[in-house]
């Protein structure tokens, strides 16, 4: 019983966690080689600069407002 009431609460606290977690912002980036642009969660690579960001959405439209 004491094994049950522990996974249960393991995955309370999991499930908790995961709720509570906000999107990962969006950020515009330039290709060194050919100067395409291109709206990304993660880092391109080395051949792209970090131009703008952080965004709300996938169109790197929406810019996040910093307090």
């Amino acid at each position: 019983m004491k094994r049950r009431t522990a996974l249960l609460l393991a995955v309370a606290t999991l499930a908790t966690g995961a709720a509570l977690a906000r999107p990962a912002w969006w950020y515009l980036y330039q290709s060194r080689l050919d100067g395409q642009r291109a709206c990304s969660q993660t880092p391109l690579g080395e051949g792209w600069t970090q131009i703008a960001g952080p965004f709300k959405d996938a169109h790197c439209e929406k810019l996040v407002r910093t307090k």
